[in-house]
Order: C-alpha cells, then sequence, then structure tokens
C-alpha cells in the first residue's frame, strides 16, 4: 500500500510535542534526552535552502525536515542521524518557506525546531559564462592575496567519481586553507541555471536528476561568508540509459559472483547485509545495510521509475545509508 501523505505540524500542534517531549524523556532517562540546536540557514538560492543545526546533548537515530512545498503540499525530507546539514532542492523563487526539524529515536519525535527562509530572486544566482570567467579569475588573483594570503583557500581538481545516465558524483579536494561552504553550478539540459549549495566540511557531491547523453559544464566555487574566492571546472558527459537487472537475471550475477570472488579471495570477500526500511514518505524512501564483512569501494542503488524508467544512484563506500527522492 502507498504511504500516507505525513501531516504537517502546524503552530497549534506544536505545544503538545513540545509538552510531551519534557514530560516522557525526562522523567524516564534525563542524562541520555537528546537536544537539537538552533536550526540555522547556511546558504539560499533562488531553488534551494541549505539548513544547519547542532545536537548539544544526546544522539538521534536520525531526522525529519517538514515542509509545505509553493503549493502548500507537505514535503518530508529524511536525514541520517549523524547529519547536521541538508540541502532542500526543488524550491520555488521569492517564497517563505517554514522549514520543521524533528530529531527521532526509532520512529517516535523527540525534539523540534523550526525556522523561516525566504528564497533568493531569480536573478540573484548567475551562472557564469565563459566570458564572465576571466573577469572572475583576474578578481581572485588580484584581490585575497593582499588581505589575507596565508589562510586563503585553494581548491584542488574537480574529479568524476561516478557517472550514470541520470547523475554524476563529483571530488576534490582543499589543499591549502579551508572554505566556509561551497557551490556548484551548472545549466540543465533546457539551458536553466542551477546552483546546489554544499557544506564546507564536504569534499565530494552528487548531483540527481540529469538527462541521459547529455554534456553538463559544472562549476565549483569556494565561498569565504557569501564571496567566491576560488573556482573550478569541469565537462561532463552523462551516460546513455542502462537496462536495469531484472529479478530473474540477479541469481545467475549473484552466482557467478560468489564463485568467482570465493576461488580468488575468499579471506577479502565483500558481503552486504538485509537492506532495509528506516523511513519512508509518500514521495521518498531512505534505506540502510551493513557490511559485516570486508568493504566496498562504492555503492550503486538501482530502481524504476513510476514511469518504468530505469534509475541509477550512485554512493560513497563509506555510506551505509540514503535517501531516495
Amino acid at each position: 500500500a502507498a504511504a500516507q501523505p505525513e501531516e504537517l505540524p502546524l503552530p497549534s500542534e506544536k505545544p503538545p510535542h513540545e509538552k510531551q517531549r519534557a514530560e516522557s524523556p525526562a522523567s524516564e532517562a534525563p542524562l541520555l534526552r537528546a537536544v537539537l540546536g538552533e536550526l540555522r540557514v547556511s546558504s539560499v538560492t533562488p531553488n534551494s535552502v541549505q539548513l544547519q543545526w547542532s545536537v548539544p546533548e544526546g544522539p538521534f537515530d536520525s531526522f525529519m525536515l517538514q515542509y509545505r512545498d509553493a503549493q502548500g503540499q507537505p514535503q518530508a525530507l529524511p536525514t541520517d542521524g549523524r547529519s547536521h546539514s541538508v540541502t532542500v532542492p526543488g524550491l520555488s523563487p521569492s517564497h517563505r518557506y517554514r522549514f520543521h526539524l524533528y530529531g527521532l529515536r526509532g520512529r517516535k519525535k523527540t525534539d523540534h525546531v523550526s525556522t523561516e527562509v525566504l528564497t533568493g530572486t531569480e536573478e540573484q544566482e548567475e551562472l557564469p559564462l565563459p566570458s564572465e570567467e576571466q573577469k572572475y579569475e583576474k578578481v581572485q588573483t588580484e584581490d585575497p592575496p593582499s588581505d589575507a594570503s596565508p589562510v586563503q583557500g585553494v581548491l584542488g581538481e574537480l574529479r568524476i567519481s561516478s557517472v550514470t545516465p541520470s547523475s554524476v558524483g563529483l571530488q576534490w579536494t582543499v589543499p591549502k586553507g579551508s572554505f566556509d561552504s561551497f557551490m556548484l553550478q551548472y545549466q540543465d539540459a533546457q539551458g536553466q541555471p542551477q546552483a546546489l549549495p554544499i557544506d564546507g566540511r564536504s569534499r565530494s557531491v552528487t548531483v540527481p536528476g540529469l538527462f541521459p547523453s547529455h554534456r553538463y559544464r559544472f562549476h565549483l566555487y569556494g565561498l569565504r561568508g557569501r564571496k567566491k574566492t576560488d573556482r573550478v571546472s569541469i565537462d561532463i558527459v552523462t551516460a546513455q540509459p542502462e537496462k536495469l537487472p531484472l529479478p530473474m537475471e540477479e541469481p545467475q550475477q549473484e552466482k557467478s559472483e560468489t564463485e568467482s570472488q570465493t576461488s580468488e579471495t575468499p579471506l577479502v570477500r565483500a558481503v552486504l547485509e538485509e537492506l532495509r526500511i528506516s523511513s519512508v514518505t509518500p514521495n521518498s524512501v531512505q534505506l540502510q545495510w551493513s557490511v559485516p564483512k570486508g568493504s566496498f569501494d562504492s555503492f550503486m542503488l538501482q530502481y524504476r521509475d513510476a514511469q518504468g524508467q530505469p534509475q541509477a544512484l550512485p554512493i560513497d563506500g563509506g555510506s551505509q545509508s540514503v535517501t531516495v527522492p
């Protein structure tokens, strides 16, 4: 059965929730009570918002961000319990949103913080054109060294970590200094500018929703405050549509894979444990898994969308959970 849309918390619903939080966890285990810090806005573009928070006391199993879209429909975005930031894409320009972040223990919401954000105007983020890039590089060379050259952040090469028909994984390094945040900009298949804000501690990003066999040019900016201080770029052509393995094809593949790995290197064979569902909303699913033996370089999640088209989502080898939006 399809998941029922989750009811977005309205202001009148907040006091009972907060009351329950105060009465229940405190009386049962006050030392282990998890508490959410302030929900802050780290970056805003016309079509996305990046939010950050802290957990000053105790851990949460997961988080859930809820809000209403520009059409007033409730949306829910599940987030891993180790994350302290999230990017909300697909927003409308110049629109005010109210975001509610819940901390969950198991499936129970135990704490809640909120914030309001006004997205930028359509003219706020301009995608750099070739003529603008030369001007940008000139400003970068002349200005920052005189201010604080010893701590100026420098971006390393922007590299491709994975390519599928509908997504691209990118990686980079920061060989010198640091950045407050990053901004990835590109033009979609329709030629519209897109901007994806990224946390300053991140060194990789997956760009979903791309078009198969299409050439994209990605520009990664390093930001100090709201000022772009360094940039690297890369051209990528997405892959052709893949044939998704059907259930009847999997046993044969698994058999040959098991025989090959066992005969060659049985001691280092990597093993995947059960794929579990950690949360479900009307428009997303969060999955978790474990690797009880060995390790993998990366993971690939494949599925068919509602129209029957194959989709593939590359995942870093260090991750053991993913949200499918």
